[in-house]
């Protein structure tokens, strides 16, 4: 009996992990009804079937390459040469149809995962195994999912199909099967109802050897989110909305599926969403400050905290460790507190070989544009182009000698314009010059190097070595915010360090308050929960300037002045360049600039420019054109790409589901 319950498992098991069923495809769920009998006699079989739902779930880290979205690649932050490699990257020269998704179709398994999760619902009770814990905890985690599912198809493809409770039978007629979308409001309302339940029944922590299984904060974190894009122009009245969506009806009653309306009580509830996250136990990851950690700038007087001990000020952490650390695997991810929900991710170790060097074994293919590099600060907190006497930006001369602070080197032969320059700059950006530690590998000649992308450089164009010679930043630069001084891929015991990969951050929850406070000019009470908590909201320049001035504060540099928070559209230009820098390559750029409605503005009007990396040091590599390479000439924002398409053949299935705007044909 023991071998044929196991094999029974083994068959439900293989239908969990390989089938790309949707709600309607029910012939493929034949194999597990007819074993789903046994899986409710058992508590192990039980979550097995529960954790194997949660297996079909997107990967968060799945950002760089095959991703389940346009990521990185489909937005204004990075992309590769090697465009034919990944769909993500050809959403922008306009290569995607609704008949090749790709890896962006996530919609089959997401209606998978929410039937799993509805047969948990309606046979829970048939385990007399479970006691009323295991099935308080089953029950919360099933709903966990069932939202979390409707969430990723709620941020790709909008306004969702909202199946209920219903477990679909395999015998019914086609017509059973016929749903209508929900407005966009309604499916944010479904989703947020799904993940208060699941935080009643939820832990609030979890054992380090299930890191990464989620907990109540990470139910609390994703309403926040919801919340909070909900509230923005493009799905709440703003001119976006007007713009990309008031042709975008039902076509059974004619309701827009996205408001045309403003309701300012959005932004309230979204602020009240982030203020319970803030209430709780997290706090941003700081590294105290070590005897190479360099002294803040003098000369802030505009910051009256600034100089104070963290975290009321920026004094006593070293910031370049601080946000570093968190990231490039020096920090374990279950120790990090400003993780409100991360994981362990082999997909970010492999990942970082998209960055290293060819000739030190990686792919040297992922390139950054120059307005992010423009857009880091200086060291004191002023733009680039109003550099201070004390901390100058300047585009002349190189170093001569090592600079170091914060375990971090500036190498000789490292042009001025990457000097004095913010800490996260030097923890997240690789440029030309740039020292490549690898400490890991003993073999001489592939640790500490430098890397220059120069066309005559030891990583430019003329050492691109694989391929059709494309694995070279044509920007001259690349991402090293995943990489620690020891990994290296290439040479004797060469090894890279395990990450973690923050799903959402505390600094995340900081800034979206913040921006929820600034969109208010009313004082609104909210009522959040099934423990009906309280919340009082309102433009509060304090609580504005302690929840952003703490990432502030985090980096080293000085918070925010009196104008910049004066009104909304002041604090609205400092918020968007502080989270395209804080949260680089963590795949937030692409909603952010989808939800306030500037991704067209962002994508067309702004060229992707780099170094020039056809040219040598003194023959002008130094100098800004637009990228020379036909992704980025034909890269193109349409209007259709607000939303990602529904894969076709669901269209076809579900007479009544309408398609998203600009993809019916």
């Amino acid at each position: 009996m023991k071998s044929i319950k196991t094999s029974i498992l083994a068959i439900v098991s293989s239908v969990m992990l390989f089938t790309s069923c949707n709600y309607l495809d029910v012939s493929d769920y034949f194999e597990d009804l007819v074993n789903l009998d046994s899986v409710f006699q058992s508590k192990v079989y039980l979550e097995k079937y529960l954790w194997g739902a949660a297996a079909l779930l997107p990967d968060e880290a799945n950002i760089f390459e095959y991703s389940y979205y346009p990521a990185i690649l489909g937005s204004d932050e990075g992309f590769t040469m090697w465009e034919s490699a990944y769909v993500p990257q050809r959403f922008l020269i306009d290569e995607v149809t609704a008949d090749n998704l790709g890896s962006m179709n996530i919609w089959p398994n997401m209606y998978q995962v929410i039937r799993k999760a509805n047969t948990i619902f309606a046979r829970i009770n048939e385990c007399a195994e479970l006691t009323a814990q295991d099935k308080r905890e089953i029950v919360g985690y099933a709903h966990f999912m069932r939202g979390y599912a409707y969430y990723f198809l709620l941020l790709n493809y909008g306004p969702l199909l909202i199946a209920g409770d219903d477990v679909y039978d395999t015998s019914l007629e086609a017509d059973a099967y016929q749903k209508y979308r929900s407005t966009y409001d309604e499916s944010v309302d479904y989703i947020c109802n799904e993940l208060e339940k699941a935080a009643t029944y939820m832990p609030p922590t979890v054992p380090i050897n299930v890191y990464g299984r989620p907990t109540r904060a990470a139910a609390y974190g994703l309403i926040a989110k919801v919340r909070v894009y909900a509230a923005s122009p493009l799905y709440n009245g703003g001119q976006p909305s007007k713009i990309y969506f008031s042709n975008f009806k039902r076509q059974s009653d004619k309701v827009h599926y996205i408001s045309q309306t403003y309701d300012e009580k959005k932004w309230a509830l979204a602020a009240a969403a982030c203020k319970r996250v803030v209430d709780m136990d997290f706090s941003l990851h700081t590294i105290e400050a070590s005897f190479d950690t360099p002294p803040l700038p003098e000369g802030i007087t505009h910051d009256l905290d600034y100089y104070k001990p963290w975290p009321e000020g920026a004094a006593g952490i070293d910031p370049y460790r601080s946000y570093a650390d968190m990231f490039n695997g020096e920090t374990l991810g279950f120790k990090n507190r400003e993780f409100v929900f991360g994981k362990n991710s082999s997909t970010v170790r492999n990942a970082t070989r998209l960055s290293f060097p060819a000739q030190f074994g990686g792919w040297n293919c992922y390139c950054i544009p120059q307005k992010i590099i423009d857009a880091y600060k200086m060291v004191d907190g002023r733009d680039i182009n109003n550099s201070s006497d004390d901390y100058p930006y300047t585009e002349e001369g190189f170093t001569t000698t090592d600079q170091s602070f914060s375990g971090y080197t500036i190498r000789p032969n490292v042009s001025s314009m990457y000097i004095n320059r913010e800490a996260r700059f030097y923890a997240s950006i690789g440029y030309s010059g740039c020292l490549w530690p690898m400490n890991s590998t003993t073999e001489n000649g592939k640790f500490m190097q430098q890397a220059f992308y120069t066309l005559d450089g030891n990583a430019g164009k003329s050492a691109a070595t694989q391929g059709d010679l494309r694995n070279y930043p044509i920007t001259g630069y690349v991402l090293k915010k995943y990489i620690h001084p020891d990994d290296a891929w290439s040479g004797a015991n060469w090894a890279v360090l395990n990450k973690s990969f923050p799903i959402i951050r505390y600094a995340d929850i900081l800034l979206m308050y913040a921006e929820s406070l600034s969109n208010l000019t009313e004082t609104h009470v909210v009522i959040l929960g099934e423990e009906e908590n309280s919340y009082t909201v309102s433009r509060d320049v304090d609580e504005i300037k302690k929840a952003f001035n703490q990432v502030r504060h985090r980096a080293g540099l000085p918070g925010l002045t009196d104008e910049e928070v004066s009104s909304h559209e002041h604090f609205f230009e400092v918020l968007k360049t502080e989270r395209m820098i804080e949260f680089l390559h963590e795949g937030l750029r692409y909603h952010d600039t989808r939800r306030w409605g500037i991704v067209k503005e962002e994508e067309d009007k702004q060229p992707i420019t780099g170094m020039d990396t056809e040219k040598t040091v003194r023959g002008g590599y130094f100098n800004r054109v637009i990228a020379n390479y036909s992704t980025v000439r034909n890269r193109v924002f349409k209007d259709k790409m607000m939303l990602l398409p529904i894969d076709r053949q669901e269209i076809k299935r579900v007479q009544t589901l309408d398609q998203n705007p600009g993809w019916e044909n």
